[in-house]
């Protein structure tokens, strides 16, 4: 399987807020929360963060992936992510969630969409492909090669 390299960027200042926004966070001091992890917080957790903002289908704005992590609250992955677009009004739309660690293949779906890989424990995992509306089961995958899952 591979990969598309991620570089991080620096997401403008006037950005965050919006994207944590759309992503369902509150700020909680100086931390964004979803409150999935309310009441679990421990010394895995971490508070959101923006952790890939880049043009991720080719239309020339943004797309932002803020995780937010702890083991208490998010298992053995350990990790959730939101996924998020900057739309031609310049506002921010949630695109797709989910328990997993995003990896970002060079498959595409519709409109340019990169195929996500959804990583985690265990060795046959989805991947998802845009299809206009959302992410949907396109197949499944261990170390880059077709699988079925155990039963």
């Amino acid at each position: 399987m591979i990969a598309l390299l991620l570089a991080a960027a620096v997401v403008p200042a006037t950005e965050q807020a919006a994207i944590f926004t759309a992503a369902g966070f509150k700020r909680h001091g100086a931390a964004w929360k979803t409150g999935n992890c309310d009441g679990m917080e421990s010394d895995s957790y971490s508070p959101g963060e923006i952790d890939t903002y880049r043009d991720l289908n080719g239309d020339g704005r943004p797309e932002a992936i803020v995780i937010e992590g702890g083991a208490i609250c998010y298992g053995n992955t350990g990790m959730y992510f939101w996924l998020v677009s900057k739309q031609a009004n310049e506002t921010w739309k949630p695109i797709t969630d989910e328990l997993a660690m995003p990896e970002f293949l060079r498959t595409k779906g519709v409109g340019g969409w990169p195929d996500i890989y959804m990583g985690g424990p265990g060795f046959c995992r989805s991947v998802v492909r845009w299809n206009g509306k959302a992410d949907v089961h396109n197949r499944r995958v261990s170390e880059g090669r077709p699988c079925r899952p155990l039963r």
